[in-house]
């Protein structure tokens, strides 16, 4: 019995002293934010709209920082390390774009975060990285109180302001326009603020608006505010809202309420999506929309990202929200480099000063950390977009 009780005692001994072996080892290193990164990896979070209401927009952006962390890893990575995305889903809601970035910097340790594309998820988002004194850059939010949350948020799209200037202007001087409807999605920071802009640069330049109508996000019927407008007599229709809305809107204002070709609907970036053909078909030919790029443009830049973009995802055309995520993600790694650190004061203060020739254009931020950049009109025709014109910031 003596020897029994002597073999149990010896064996949790040496099972004690194996497991003090195992807990004792340093933990695997990770990236801490601190001067030099000291895992294997610089983690870098984003937070997508993967699923929900503008899944397409998500799915695009998180293609183009893919590709752009596959170019700058196979050439080195930064500071020796390579770059690790840690991407979250946010539904394409605003509670979840908060709690994915809460995982983002007290689980997952990331030294910045890209996202997300909606302004209304960004707004939700942008004050905890603010909070935690962790960079952060929206590749498509261009609602102008995104990067007045703080001096940690930036951006790489232009801003409301002026893609809502660019359509107002094109109404009046390419179409000769003097009277607008206008359509706003009042559960979008984002159209809400395209609104504002629109209807005070056509006014201020001698416009009429003769119809104001809202609708919520999610709504699939819109004769009845369609059949307002339409009886308004306007010679444009301005719709700042995403694909999703903008889709039905065109399909049911030419199959159902019967708009003429002659009431001309004009957009902004929010259209850009493959998925607003699926939905309007052949009523959305005839329209136009500002947006940040076209695949059209001649330019090196442009052209080897389409190439690198198509050769990856299955000859897919890259849309303006892969190419200004493409940008965000360059622009993340360059200051990384140029600070030398992932401390995140010296982050902030490199992202801020970082020049990059983009592929969305020239991308230097100004005191208020928005890139002073040009805005393309698109035109679809055809059942396909094709450039109409550049417009530059004055």
């Amino acid at each position: 019995m003596k020897r029994k009780l002597f073999l149990i005692i010896a064996l949790l001994m040496v099972a004690s002293l194996v497991l003090s072996a195992c807990t004792s080892k340093d933990p695997a290193p990770v990236n801490n934010g601190g001067d030099k990164p000291t895992g294997e990896t610089i983690k870098i979070g984003g937070i997508l709209e993967m699923t929900g209401n503008i899944a397409s927009f998500g799915q695009s952006s998180r293609n183009g920082i893919v590709l752009a962390f596959e170019e700058i890893n196979a050439k080195g990575g930064v500071l020796g390390k390579q770059i690790e995305f840690v991407l979250e889903d946010n539904k394409s809601i605003q509670v979840e774009s908060a709690t994915a970035a809460q995982k983002l910097i007290q689980q997952n340790g990331v030294a910045a975060i890209l996202g997300a594309v909606a302004s209304s998820n960004t707004l939700a988002a942008a004050p905890i990285a603010q909070d935690a004194k962790i960079p952060l850059i929206s590749p498509s939010s261009t609602n102008p109180a995104v990067t007045e949350v703080g001096d940690y948020i930036f951006r790489s799209c232009f801003i409301d302001p002026f893609q809502g200037v660019v359509m107002s202007k094109f109404a009046i001087e390419n179409l000769g326009a003097k009277t607008a409807a206008i359509m706003t999605d009042n559960n979008s920071d984002y159209s809400i603020g395209l609104t504002e802009v629109f209807k005070e640069a056509f006014t201020a330049a001698g416009g009429k608006i003769v119809s104001e109508v809202a609708y919520v996000s999610g709504d699939t019927d819109f004769n009845s505010i369609l059949t307002s407008v339409k009886n308004a007599g306007p010679e444009v229709v301005f719709i700042p809202g995403y694909y999703d809305s903008v889709g039905l809107i065109l399909d049911q204002a030419k199959n159902n309420v019967g708009f003429s070709s002659d009431i001309v609907f004009l957009g902004t970036d929010g259209w850009d999506s493959p998925t607003l053909f699926d939905l309007a078909g052949d009523s959305a030919n005839g329209t136009y929309f500002s947006n940040h790029y076209s695949p059209d443009a001649d330019s090196a830049i442009v052209k080897d990202f389409i190439a690198s973009y198509k050769a990856k995802f299955n000859g897919a055309i890259p849309d303006a929200l892969a190419a200004t995520a493409y940008d965000a993600a360059y622009m993340i790694a360059a200051a990384i480099e140029s600070a030398g650190t992932t401390d995140a004061a010296a982050l902030r203060d490199a992202i801020a000063a970082v020049q990059l020739e983009g592929v969305s254009g020239n991308i230097k931020l100004n005191e208020k950390r928005d890139p002073v950049k040009s805005a393309v009109v698109i035109k679809i025709d055809g059942g396909a977009q094709t450039y109409y014109s550049t417009v530059e910031p004055n």
